[in-house]
């Protein structure tokens, strides 16, 4: 008699302790339990749990002699398939398969601006992820399973980020990643994920070319990108300020000021050709002073000024601006300036256009009075001092999309948990609901989120020490985003200029 037991396997997560007894010939038997054993703790090659019985396979039949046999009970068989059946053993007296065993945790590695001026940003991102984990570890986590979080600064720099995001999935083996707020982070970090087979959603970043240049299998999005962004925008320019006959542009000089601009001039061009750019101003990211573009701007005198700058460097922008009257001259265009509005405070005048990445506002004139979201944005503000900018929202998207695939995933398991590569399938084409504004949809085809976009312009309002939002319009994604498969400026460039009659409901600051 041979007892054979262990205490869980080296490089697979999760296994409980297993005792299995078997009558054999006592010495034939031990050795090939021995090599067997030897397979099980190898960690070499055990990175998932789906791969174990293919390793010990292969293994088996590379060690083991052909023609030797042992000897169980009144039957013999070859060598070779006694180790494979040792290792299927395992598996089958752990109670389940080996991917239908729950893990301990949910490990989600969340990458977001922890330092520089984009940490005005990325810290209350920060600060809602820890909130929606608490509070889903409350209600039970995600499918049963509590989450745990790790975080990874994007301020530390590109080199350092791509060491940190490999770091945290193959060292603490998470399950998914949220990467990133930055074009420029997720530009690097997309093809990493995929490279290292984790699921990944692009929580915030906005620059459309990711996934138009290439389908990803393990990379979502689970939020809008740049295209309906900014042809919302546009849109509510064009409608509510039609006569304009000048344009300038002041970005931040990288991924994601480049291609917006791109797709906001093409789609220009397309709606109303007779406007003239007379300025096209790329300061550096993250710079301190903008007394150069200010100046340029005063003497030019253009109709409308258009900037896609977030973070700090929008907050700067708009103060230099303001200070020297450019803001009254022109009629501003802050294209994703919503998460501004609150830190600049008296410094934001009235009468300036502003994108929301979505249809993002702590006043959401759909969602304003449901219970379930004013007590989500009081105690936002109770935790941080501040009202949720789209940021949190986003965040908020992104848990949302990983509870639903992973609910769907286990539907389909028949009601078992699933492997990461089940999860990955199930995620194309989910349609979720966060109840902070509408559902948003990530389309199968490219792996893309579908999400309303909210405009609107700023109004002083009693009771408030920074402005809100008025005339608010909010566009249905399917009318302004690409289809799947074409270029965002190829289709753009197809646009008319009756595009802009399209239907939209709009709605008043209170």
């Amino acid at each position: 008699m041979f007892v054979f037991s262990h205490a869980g396997i080296g490089g697979i997560d999760h296994l409980g302790p297993l005792s299995v007894t078997i009558d054999a010939q006592p010495t034939k038997w031990a050795t090939a339990s021995n090599r067997v054993r030897r397979l099980a703790n190898d960690r070499r090659g055990l990175a998932t749990r789906d791969n174990y019985s293919s390793v010990v396979a292969r293994r088996s039949a590379r060690r083991l002699k052909p023609g030797a046999t042992i000897k169980q009970g009144g039957f013999s068989m070859k060598f070779l398939k006694a180790a494979v059946a040792a290792g299927l053993v395992v598996a089958a007296f752990t109670g389940t398969s080996l991917a239908q065993n729950k893990p301990s945790e949910l490990k989600i590695g969340i990458t977001t601006f922890l330092s520089g001026p984009a940490s005005v940003f990325g810290v209350p991102a920060k600060a809602a992820a820890e909130m929606i984990a608490e509070d889903l570890n409350k209600k039970g986590g995600i499918g049963g399973v509590p989450v745990k979080l790790s975080f990874i600064d994007e301020g530390a720099g590109g080199e350092a980020l791509v060491s940190n995001y490999r770091r945290v999935v193959q060292d603490e083996k998470v399950d998914a990643t949220f990467a990133s707020i930055s074009s420029g982070s997720c530009t690097q970090l997309v093809p990493v994920a995929e490279d290292l087979k984790v699921m990944n959603f692009m929580w915030d970043c906005g620059a459309a070319s990711i996934l138009e240049t290439k389908k990803y299998r393990y990379n979502f999005r689970t939020q809008a990108n740049g295209t309906p962004e900014m042809l919302a925008v546009l849109l509510y320019l064009l409608k509510t300020k039609p006569d304009f006959k000048t344009i300038a542009v002041v970005n931040q000089d990288y991924a994601w000021g480049r291609e917006s601009w791109e797709i906001f001039s093409t789609a220009l061009k397309a709606m109303k050709p007779d406007v003239q750019v007379v300025a096209e101003l790329f300061p550096k990211f993250g710079a301190p002073d903008y007394s150069t573009e200010v100046s340029r701007l005063l003497a030019l005198r253009p109709d409308v000024v258009l900037t896609t700058s977030w973070g700090g460097d929008l907050d700067t922008l708009v103060r230099q601006a303001g200070q020297r009257g450019l803001l009254q001259q022109s009629t501003f265009v802050l294209g994703i300036g919503e998460s501004s509005i609150q830190r600049l405070g008296k410094d934001l005048p009235e009468g300036l256009i502003v994108g929301a990445r979505g249809d993002h506002w702590f006043l959401h004139p759909e969602k304003k009075n449901d219970a379930a979201f004013k007590a989500f944005n009081e105690a936002f503000k109770a935790k941080t001092g501040a009202w949720p900018i789209y940021p949190v929202y986003h965040m908020a998207q992104a848990f949302k999309a990983l509870q639903t695939a992973y609910d769907k995933a286990i539907k389909s398991n028949g009601g078992n948990w699933p492997t990461r590569e089940q999860v990955v399938d199930a995620t194309a084409g989910i349609e979720f609901a966060t109840g902070f504004g509408r559902p948003i949809t990530l389309r199968p085809e490219d792996n893309q989120g579908l999400e309303a976009q909210l405009v609107g312009v700023t109004k002083s309002v009693p009771g408030y020490d920074f402005k809100l939002l008025d005339n608010m319009m909010i566009f249905d994604p399917k009318m302004i985003t690409n289809p799947a498969g074409v270029r965002s400026v190829e289709w753009l460039k197809t646009l008319k200029p009756d595009f802009v009659k399209m239907d939209v409901p709009t709605f008043k600051a209170q």
